[in-house]
Formats: C-alpha cells, sequence, structure tokens
C-alpha cells in the first residue's frame, strides 16, 4: 500500500479541501486564523508535506461552511 500522503486519493481529498476553501473565498490566512493555527499548517497540508487526520478533516471542513459529511460523502462517490 502506496503511503497516504503520496498517493493519488489523498491528493483529490486535498483538491477537494482546497476547492471547497476558493469556493468559500477564503484565504490560507483566515483559516488558519479560524482553526487558531499557524499560516503554516495550511500550507502544508495543502502542499502535501502534512497529513490530516479525520478531527482535523472535520475542523477544517466546519471552518470552511461547509458539512463534513457531505464533503466526505464527495469525496467517496467521487472514487467510483
Amino acid at each position: 500500500m502506496e503511503k497516504s500522503l503520496t498517493s493519488a486519493e489523498y491528493a483529490r481529498l486535498i483538491a477537494l479541501l482546497v476547492a471547497t476553501r476558493h469556493k468559500a473565498g477564503i484565504r490560507q490566512q483566515a483559516l488558519a486564523k479560524k482553526l487558531g493555527k499557524p499560516q503554516s499548517f495550511i500550507a502544508k497540508y495543502e502542499g502535501g508535506e502534512r497529513r490530516l487526520d479525520v478531527i482535523e478533516f472535520i475542523s477544517i471542513a466546519e471552518a470552511l461552511g461547509a458539512d463534513p459529511t457531505r464533503l466526505f460523502r464527495r469525496f467517496i462517490q467521487g472514487r467510483k
């Protein structure tokens, strides 16, 4: 099994989060502030340098104004 940071599936998940951020019109700095994290946290996971856990995914989705369940469902449906 390929490490998740370098897998196509993980890249697709991150692309979904980035697209959601762009659609929400939120810059990395603003998202980081909402999460109480440095901007580098956002840059590292978006750039594939840092792996997200499920709790972080939920927090990010909510900070973007997205429903984490729906967002994850979109990801799963894209696997077909």
